[in-house]
């Protein structure tokens, strides 16, 4: 999958877990800033390593030196939407490499992956991808990819 062009802002959310991001892709009311929520919260029981937003709906995409740095766009620094209480304000990083791309409602997601389907390039640098079917919870897919070997990607 290839992304827009370079130095891009896009409809997407970013999450910083650790030191590194991911980057939530997906159409409007797929679940962006839902799995953002719950990234960071999981992150707050232990599950994974401590997570902040970067961005929810629209983040800016750099290419830096051969890695994809994510940014919030102006304006929606540390807001995010939460379905049913409307925009909250959370602490925020200022920026993140993406490590992981995470594709909610893909056409191409599948119960055993093509190869190729696990990979995306964007601003021309190759990251991991996971694509979530339309419908089922990209948590347990993203959790696993951050927390299991081999392939953990942050």
């Amino acid at each position: 999958m290839t992304a827009s062009a370079p130095d891009a802002t896009v409809h997407a959310s970013a999450v910083r877990i650790g030191e590194r991001a991911v980057l939530i892709r997906g159409p409007s009311g797929s679940g962006k800033s839902r799995l953002a929520l719950e990234l960071i919260l999981a992150a707050r029981t232990g599950v994974i390593a401590p997570a902040e937003l970067v961005g929810d709906d629209r983040v800016h995409l750099t290419n830096e030196a051969g890695l994809l740095v994510v940014r919030p766009a102006e304006g929606l620094a540390g807001l995010l939407e939460v379905r049913g209480l409307g925009i909250r304000r959370l602490a925020f990083a200022a920026q993140a490499e993406v490590a992981l791309v995470v594709d909610l409602d893909a056409s191409d997601a599948a119960r055993l992956p093509e190869a190729w389907s696990l990979e995306a390039e964007l601003n021309g640098v190759k990251l991991p991808r996971i694509p979530v079917g339309k419908g089922l919870s990209a948590v347990p897919l993203v959790i696993a990819a951050l927390t299991t070997r081999p392939g953990a990607v942050i």
